[in-house]
This record gives C-alpha cells, structure tokens and sequence, in this order.
C-alpha cells in the first residue's frame, strides 16, 4: 500500500512548481531594485474601472506610482503586475472613488481592500497605531509585565 501511495506523487513536478515560484520572486525582486521600493505585501491585485477612470484629463495615479507600475496606453491607464507593490498611492492620487481597487494580503496573513483615500488612510492610521502600542509596550514594560517607574523631574 505504501509504494502505490508514493508512486501517486509527482516529485518533479513538486519541484518544478516550487523553482518557476521562486524565479517569478527573483524576477520581481531585479525589477523592483533599481526603484528602492520595498515589497512589504505577499500577494495582491489591483483593478482600474475603465468607466469611471478620467485618466485622459489627469494621469494623477500614474504620476504617484513609485515604481511606474501604471501606465497610459490605448487611451486607458495600464498596469504592469510584476511591478505594481499594492502601496495604495495611486488611490490616494486618484480624483475618482471606487475606480483604482486594490486587495493586497501581508505577510502576517490580514488582508486589506480599500478604493477610496480615506480608506487608505485609515488603513495606514491602523497599522501605524499598532507599531506605537509596541514600542510603548516594549519600552514601559519588562518581561515580567510590571511598568518601570519612569524618573520624575524635580521642582527646585
């Protein structure tokens, strides 16, 4: 029973798939490089609606893209996967709501969607209170979980 169970495996094709996944995050990381922008989601997806998209009369979110993921061709704003970082500054540029949609998951597994500006910000504005309450704590706090006392400043 055994020898059936392996012989139903495909080794080769185990390591196949594992070495074309590993040489699209090389690709990615040669492409990304000479932009100095760091690859902070592990997976993600934009979308533009071509509808509502006015991209002919502004080109904002293609100005704000930092590593020149979009791009204006065919009279309608493109985009180039392998670059495109789910930063959100194209949202965040866009005069449109709900026309540039990005779902980007992290490396911790929590995933976000946002389409607005405000819903960028408030997105940033989460993440960023998360990283104070972990300084606080880890400066204010001891392993054993009692506060330091903190020096007091003395009146003369």
């Amino acid at each position: 029973m055994p020898e059936k169970a392996a012989s139903s495996i495909d080794i080769f094709g185990l390591m196949s798939e594992d070495s074309s996944e590993q040489a699209k995050k090389k690709q990615r990381q040669e492409l990304l490089e000479p932009t100095g922008v760091k690859d902070l989601f592990k997976e993600g997806s934009i979308n533009i609606n071509k509808f509502t998209c006015s991209g002919v009369q502004c080109k904002l979110c293609i100005k704000a893209c930092p590593t020149n993921a979009l791009y204006w061709a065919n009279g309608e704003v493109g985009v180039m996967d392998d670059l495109c970082v789910y930063c959100g500054a194209c949202v965040l540029n866009c005069m449109v709501d709900n026309c540039i949609k990005i779902e980007r998951t992290r490396k911790d597994g929590t995933k976000e969607r946002f389409s607005k500006p405000k819903d960028v910000i408030g997105v940033a504005e989460k993440d960023n209170a998360k990283k104070r309450s972990a300084r606080v704590k880890a400066i204010l706090f001891t392993s054993k979980g009692a506060c330091l006392k903190l020096p007091h400043k003395t009146k003369l």
